[in-house]
């Protein structure tokens, strides 16, 4: 998988959807349920009811991209289901997206030296 730059937002919809939605219709939800604009490079991710399931959209500046990933022998670690979106960080994602368990990743706060000699 070609993961997007770290500087590139990634929101997950908590809720599951229809599986059977492609390109147009994971957007239609995008702007109409979950009011974002679809179309700001921002990645969605989304959960099927199976857990082994998830759905990637994101416009890359030509055109939107869905990708599909499904778990062979394990299943992803969602947040609890309810309305709306939640934020993960570049790391999160990837680790969501190779079946760890994102919520152990941490970010390591940078530390200025205190003196040069």
């Amino acid at each position: 998988m070609i993961f997007p730059s770290n500087r590139v937002r990634i929101m997950v919809a908590t809720r599951p959807i229809d599986f059977r939605k492609g390109h147009d219709s994971l957007a239609a939800m995008v702007k109409n349920e979950l009011h974002k604009d679809p179309f700001t490079g921002t990645v969605f991710v989304f959960r099927a009811r199976k857990t082994d399931r998830l759905k990637l959209l994101y416009w890359d500046g030509t055109g939107l991209v869905m990708a599909y990933k499904r778990l062979e022998e394990h299943s992803f670690t969602w947040p609890a289901v309810k309305d709306g979106l939640m934020t993960l960080s570049h790391a999160q994602f990837e680790a969501l997206f190779a079946g760890l368990d994102w919520r152990r990743v941490r970010a390591v706060e940078a530390r200025v030296p205190e003196a040069v000699e």
